[in-house]
């Protein structure tokens, strides 16, 4: 059976101190999780204090992006070398606001081949934008980057569905939609020479407390990408205790 994953996306929020701080409470209010997995994916400078607050606690870290090639004269990258020193257990790739900074297929492929170099697992972020939603190219759009960025990717990584035109819009695709794309994927998978229904699909677009739990209900939907609702505690906490309510 798939177990849950609620991760928490920070973007460009939360520096040294703030994650500290942030990260005590969430440690210290959190309980006991029994069977979920939780993660939290600060800014770069704030990963040693992620690693710092949660040693020996149940909830992991990860980053937000990482290069594709080994450490050397790449001014402003971050080597995967340096996230696995760090003790991240996850890292984000192809997420739609890296896409809008003209990051390509080709781009997003040769970073899951650098991360399946090492023992961290990728967080494959796909998805549609308004447009294509909106002409009937949901599917054959989704389908186009599975193809491209898994070409040559080894399983175990994990995809997070976020339909771009939900992404900080307040708009949050309905379950009905999301289910159909998780299942698109799942199948698409499974006729790939993956092991789709153990792969983790994770929906990502505005989630908050208000949408969470008919969100969960579907057997489709194994966890949520959550972007503004984890920079808030009690927010983040009630996605995380979704089956408790």
């Amino acid at each position: 059976m798939r177990k849950p994953h609620i991760f928490g996306n920070w973007k460009m929020n939360k520096g040294l101190e703030e994650t500290k701080r942030f990260l005590r409470d969430l440690v210290s209010r959190v309980g006991f999780l029994k069977d979920q997995e939780v993660a939290a994916f600060p800014p770069y400078v704030s990963l040693p204090a992620a690693r710092e607050v949660l040693k020996g606690s149940q909830i992991r870290f990860g980053a937000q992006n990482v290069f594709y090639e080994s450490p050397g004269a790449y001014t402003g990258e971050i080597a995967l070398e340096f996230l696995e020193e760090l003790g991240c257990s996850y890292v984000l790739v192809g997420h739609s606001e890296r896409r809008n900074l003209g990051e390509t297929d080709e781009t997003i492929n040769r970073k899951l081949k650098r991360i399946k170099s090492g023992k961290i697992i990728p967080v494959l972020c796909i998805g549609e934008r308004l447009r294509e939603r909106e002409s009937g190219k949901t599917f054959s759009v989704v389908e186009e980057q599975l193809k491209k960025d898994l070409d040559g990717i080894p399983f175990p990584f994990i995809i997070a569905y976020e339909p771009v035109w939900a992404i900080g819009t307040g708009r949050t695709a309905t379950p009905a939609q999301a289910v159909e794309v998780h299942r698109f994927i799942r199948d698409w998978l499974e006729q790939n020479g993956y092991p789709g229904k153990d792969v983790i699909i994770l929906y990502g677009g505005s989630v908050k407390p208000e949408n969470i739990d008919s969100l969960m209900a579907e057997v489709e939907i194994d966890g949520v990408l959550v972007g503004g609702a984890s920079l808030d505690l009690d927010k983040f906490l009630r996605i995380i205790h979704f089956q408790e309510v």
